[in-house]
């Protein structure tokens, strides 16, 4: 299997093209990372992940924060390679290029897809999609995700490895 197309890039690019939900994309483009390539952040499945951080920036108005993702995500997608085989890499580069260029202007957030070229990814993504309706999300609980989702379970692990830390 191709690596785009395995079934967390296939969300991946659903939240980011259909949904716009960014930080799903940064949730299931980092558990992807993990299985494959943990903590080589040259890897370049991490300059997907730093484009959907940086849209959910943008779209916060987290200038800086969006801007530092996108130049990382730049740089990152376009080495080329097989991590951007099936998209119009010269597309995508220039959308970043102009995303860039409206995070430093201040301009407000303006949302772009994820270019796709090869047939068999877009059946691959449809299918997925037939599969797995999308949920129609409130606009605020997106925008806001990180600070409104329930995160009992992270701070509970949080406070375990505080106190193990702690008898050692």
């Amino acid at each position: 299997m191709h690596p785009l197309h395995h079934p967390l890039f296939i969300q991946f690019i659903i939240h980011f093209n259909e949904e716009k939900d960014y930080f799903e994309c940064h949730e299931v483009g980092e558990e992807y990372w993990k299985s494959i390539a943990p903590k080589n952040k040259l890897h370049p499945l991490t300059g997907w992940i730093q484009l959907a951080v940086g849209m959910y920036h943008w779209r916060r108005s987290n200038y800086p924060g969006a801007l530092r993702s996108f130049i990382r995500s730049k740089v990152k997608l376009a080495s080329g390679g097989e991590w951007v085989e099936g998209f119009d890499q010269e597309l995508l580069i220039k959308n970043i290029s102009h995303a860039i260029e409206a995070v430093t202007e201040r301009k407000p957030f303006s949302p772009f897809a994820i270019p796709m070229t090869s047939n068999e990814l877009k059946k691959i993504v449809k299918n997925y999609h037939i599969a797995n309706p999308i949920v129609e999300q409130d606009p605020y609980y997106i925008m806001h995700k990180h600070r409104l989702r329930d995160r009992s379970s992270i701070i509970n692990l949080r406070e375990q490895r505080k106190r193990r830390n702690l008898e050692l």
